[in-house]
């Protein structure tokens, strides 16, 4: 049986301990399922923030150690989408470097919502605007140079509506772009204007707080798909997780789906929260954004149908008798809170079992 590649990268602060958490729940979904996986893992432990602060003396330095983390994560990926692999768990890192490769792989978040009914996608554009400038330092000052292009924004606004597409077999029935285009000279509204005829759609382009203003007043209308600059929608992301997902950002793992063609058809999954380092060593950090990441990636990747609603029954029984950390009111660690929904998710005949005829195999490492 040939094995699902499988690339991990991780950052410091909480991601030592949350990458056994994906390896030992991907390797039990795996084995119940009869099926292997190869697991690829980056070299290079990437910085969070607090420790490249700790480390660097300087702007100079804390620049420095920025992009070589961003190089080494973006060959990284380069090197792993070529070789044929489709999915990369990635604990949190410094957001700086993360979003030099972002810029530099076209990347988007992909994240569906429902509510009362109500189904929207949330489509974040990371590959431009401010999130992905570069800086230029003198003394006392600090210049930051971003770009938005043509090519970038209809890539970013085709793959949306064909994921659209796949989501929802009769298409959106609303496209809504949230931009502060008004800054942007009217480029803007001349691209969405050409990519509402090319697709055929009615592409509405507005501003960030009058999207927020509609949603807050009437909600948003059944297959919604929300085009977003990455400034609204990285804060935004929370509210509408609480508004329309029913869940704390501490429990969910997202995607990224990078658009450059050199690295297409990889996608990056991650836990919503980021690297925690106050809470690093002590046990303490929540684990479930992390199991529900392996589930996804193991349904999605390595052939494993049903996988995410078996770890779903899994974390409810687990939490229900009381395995939650302290974010979540309770007291159990991340080890034993990770323990477990693994007991419940290989008990003998619940939730899982091997594929027909096959039996458990190792995961190779």
């Amino acid at each position: 049986m040939t094995a699902a590649r499988i690339a991990l990268a991780v950052g410091r602060g909480t991601g030592p301990e949350l990458a056994p958490v994906f390896e030992r729940v991907l390797d039990r979904i795996v084995r119940l399922h009869g099926r292997r996986v190869e697991l690829v893992r980056s070299p290079r432990l990437y910085h969070s923030y607090v420790s490249l602060r700790a480390e660097a003396a300087g702007t100079a330095e804390v620049a420095a150690l920025t992009e070589q983390d961003a190089a080494h994560y973006e060959a990284f990926c380069r090197e792993q989408a070529a070789a044929g692999v489709r999915a990369v768990f990635r604990t949190a890192i410094n957001a700086q470097s993360l979003y030099l490769v972002r810029q530099r792989l076209a990347a988007v978040k992909v994240e569906p919502l429902t509510a009362d009914g109500a189904r929207l996608l949330l489509v974040r554009d990371q590959a431009q605007g401010f999130y992905t400038g570069e800086n230029a330092h003198t003394p006392g000052r600090v210049v930051r140079t971003l770009e938005f292009d043509r090519a970038t924004t209809g890539r970013v606004v085709r793959y949306a509506v064909e994921r659209a597409r796949a989501l929802w077999p009769e298409g959106p029935a609303r496209v809504l772009m949230a931009y502060k285009y008004h800054l942007l000279d009217g480029a803007l509204d001349d691209w969405t204007a050409e990519l509402s005829a090319e697709l055929g759609l009615d592409i509405g382009l507005f501003q960030p707080d009058t999207v927020n203003r509609n949603l807050l007043a009437h909600g948003a209308a059944d297959r919604t798909l929300l085009i977003a600059g990455n400034e609204w929608a990285d804060i935004m992301h929370v509210v509408l997780l609480d508004r329309y997902g029913s869940e704390r950002q501490e429990n969910r793992c997202t995607e990224n789906v990078h658009l450059h063609p050199d690295a297409a058809g990889l996608t990056e999954y991650q836990t919503v929260h980021g690297s925690a380092d106050d809470l690093a060593g002590l046990d303490l950090v929540n684990p479930v954004a992390t199991i529900r990441a392996a589930a996804r990636i193991a349904e999605r990747h390595a052939g494993c149908p049903g996988a995410e609603a078996a770890v779903e029954r899994a974390l409810a029984e687990a939490q229900a008798r009381g395995a939650r950390t302290p974010d979540l009111g309770g007291s159990t660690g991340t080890t034993e809170a990770a323990d477990a929904v693994l007991a419940r998710l290989g008990s003998p005949g619940r939730v899982l079992v091997p594929a027909s005829g096959s039996g458990a195999q190792a995961v190779a490492r």
